[in-house]
């Protein structure tokens, strides 16, 4: 069964940084690109970022592009987010996901497996 595990979320304030990461139990794990997607309350959840298979490629929705990096650990079957300069607008729930792709991808239809998220709050 695959299952995708959040960690790092938290309280932070303004202009604070935070780095989440997904533990994969995906096999292999460097089979798989995988994306991180976030939601807010009252909001649909909305693409952060996506990396390819062996990390080459990266891509990020462009509220977070140059706040944001996005990085694995094929090794450790770990995914991260490196989150910097955070704001307000950027508290939400984090979940990551996982396809068996062999790009980065923007929809969340093209994931195939889903975590249950971590909470990230930004105080002002």
């Amino acid at each position: 069964q695959v299952q995708l595990v959040e960690s790092g979320g938290g309280l932070v304030q303004a202009g604070g940084s935070l780095r989440l990461s997904c533990a994969a139990s995906v096999r292999p794990f460097s089979l798989y690109a995988m994306g991180w997607f976030r939601q807010a309350p009252g909001n649909e959840r909305e693409f952060v970022a996506s990396i390819s298979r062996q990390g080459t490629s990266t891509s990020y929705g462009d509220s977070v592009k140059g706040r944001f990096t996005v990085s694995r650990d094929n090794a450790e079957n770990t995914l991260y987010l490196q989150m910097a300069n955070l704001e307000p607008e950027d508290t939400a729930v984090y979940y990551c996901a996982a396809t068996r792709g062999s790009g980065t991808y923007y929809f969340q239809r093209n994931y195939e497996h889903w975590g249950q998220g971590t909470q990230v709050t930004v105080s002002s």
